[in-house]
């Protein structure tokens, strides 16, 4: 069910209307079965591979926490009889067990999404290989059916069953209550990926109507439809027109392709969220912000911060940290600044785990060798700028760079690698990229930016009009929200003006929106994750 349908609008006002009438203490049992209902419409096939992570992660979160409980009533009952050792023999019998768990769930579900994403692609480089060295004879692709939203809903679960495994949440004891934390549909596809300490109280609370609340949450869903319908969509034409033909349209067309792919990535993306975040708002559910105006960054460094941040996290705090202070980490630690030095030595455990941080990353994003390319391509720069980072402040120190002129240009610049970066993601293609970044210095043809040329990409100039004022919109409300929440500020204005305001924003999405003849709703770019 597209979010852009009216079938998903009709779903939406229903479920509101009965949102507010049934008993309170009955709304997360509507959730639950809504959450079920859009999945099911989405594909009957992919109810039972959200049914195994749910019933899995819940049993096992459970058993993590009994183990847990007992030994602590153990100790406490025999801390007078037991020495230290063996207390410490007890704890470590316990402690396997509870790692037989984590490791039992953890494994079995990124093991089901592991085989659903990435057996054609392993299937797709074993043919290569066989390929490379003259075997005829190849592997069969096998049809897969590829859950909705299957990458979030299983990082979501996983988190939680470490979450309770490191002690810092309580297991959720009744498995329909875990199944609403697990299936709440508007994060089901595209996320953010939640905490279940951040989103179990208003999750399971007992919600009275609230006008501003409510009202709040359609602005933001409003506010969400302009960017992905009037933006998004639209420079989605530009982009499939450019990477659809790359002989016709390589040089100049590149650095186009380049810029309308980063924006259009970013409207759909964050215009997803926007909805996501909207629909939870007018349900008095708060899930937690996605992004921070992460084209105003400084660097790759602060741009990743602000980017889908629940993802960034869940890598940070569930990946890099645990490589970080393994044991085998710390042993290469050691190795490292005893044979290569202080200063290199301590760096160089910082790039593995960060290595593999960015390899998942990117692997996370597609079954494909450009996506893996993206991810070290971004690892690669973060790591240099990370080495150079003295050099850059005695640059700095003695040249006295700063003031609004230089910030400007460190946001362009990271905009223009960013941009670069993404190429990768645009293209699909390892060589493909490669080489129409290269005609970029080669086909000098950039008289198509100003002799319409453009013109040819299936948009027309009032296309060109409608995206200059929808990003002058995007951009402005940005540099608004920097001093606060824009629907506040709105809210504190008369009500001609919030009305003029609303509507307008409605009426843009109504009448500029990118559907009808010559445009087809699409999904959102990350329902394939």
């Amino acid at each position: 069910m597209l979010f852009t349908s009216y079938g998903f609008l009709g779903f939406l006002a229903v479920l509101f209307l009965l949102y507010y009438i049934i008993p309170r203490k009955c709304q997360w049992g509507l959730l639950l079965g809504a959450g079920y209902l859009f999945y099911f419409l989405a594909g009957a096939e992919y109810v039972p591979y959200l049914l195994v992570t749910t019933v899995t992660i819940w049993f096992a979160a459970c058993r993590i926490e009994d183990n847990a409980d007992r030994q602590a009533a153990y100790l406490k009952e025999h801390r007078a009889e037991l020495s230290k050792e063996e207390k410490k023999a007890y704890k470590d019998r316990q402690k396997k067990v509870r790692l037989g768990w984590i490791l039992g769930g953890i494994l079995l579900n990124i093991g089901i999404l592991a085989v659903l994403k990435y057996t054609n692609f392993a299937i797709a480089n074993i043919n290569g290989l066989l390929g490379a060295f003259g075997r005829t004879g190849r592997l069969s692709f096998l049809t897969l059916a590829l859950p909705l939203g299957i990458s979030f809903y299983t990082f979501q679960a996983v988190g939680y069953l470490i979450d309770v495994y490191r002690g810092t949440v309580r297991a959720q004891r009744n498995p329909f209550r875990f199944a609403l934390f697990v299936s709440f549909f508007p994060q089901l596809v595209q996320g953010p990926i939640s905490r279940f300490g951040d989103l179990s109280e208003s999750l399971y609370g007992e919600h009275r109507f609230d006008g501003k609340t409510v009202s709040f949450g359609l602005q933001r869903i409003l506010w969400g439809y302009f960017k992905k319908m009037v933006i998004a969509d639209r420079m989605l034409v530009g982009v499939n027109a450019i990477i659809g033909d790359t002989d016709a349209y390589h040089g100049a067309y590149v650095l186009v392709g380049m810029f309308f792919y980063a924006l259009e990535l970013y409207a759909d993306f964050t215009g997803g969220i926007d909805i996501t975040i909207g629909i939870a708002q007018t349900l008095g559910i708060t899930l937690q912000e996605n992004f921070q105006r992460p084209f105003f960054s400084k660097s790759l460094k602060e741009y990743w911060r602000r980017w889908h941040i629940s993802m960034g996290t869940w890598f940070r705090d569930y990946i890099f940290y645990p490589i970080s202070v393994c044991k085998l980490m710390q042993k290469f630690n050691k190795f490292s600044r005893r044979h290569f030095g202080e200063n290199v030595g301590k760096r160089l455990p910082v790039y593995l785990s960060s290595f593999v941080v960015w390899f998942a990353t990117g692997i996370w994003h597609g079954a494909s060798w450009n996506f893996i390319a993206w991810g070290l391509g971004n690892w690669a720069v973060l790591m240099v700028s990370e080495t150079l980072e003295p050099l850059y402040a005695r640059f700095h120190q003695r040249f006295g760079a700063g003031g609004r002129g230089y910030a400007a240009f460190e946001v362009a610049r990271t905009f223009l690698l960013v941009s670069m970066l993404r190429t990768f993601d645009c293209y699909r293609s390892v060589p493909v990229t490669f080489r129409m970044f290269g005609s970029l210095f080669t086909a000098r043809n950039w008289n198509i930016l100003w002799d319409g040329s453009l013109l040819g990409l299936g948009l027309t100039a009032l296309d060109y009009g409608i995206l200059a004022m929808g990003t002058f919109v995007l951009v402005s409300v940005s540099l608004i929200q920097r001093k606060g929440s824009v629907r506040e500020r709105i809210a504190a204005k008369p009500y001609p003006l919030r009305f003029a305001l609303w509507y307008g924003l409605f009426l843009a999405v109504l009448l500029a929106g990118a559907y009808g003849i010559g445009y087809d709703a699409s999904q959102f770019i990350y329902n394939q994750f």
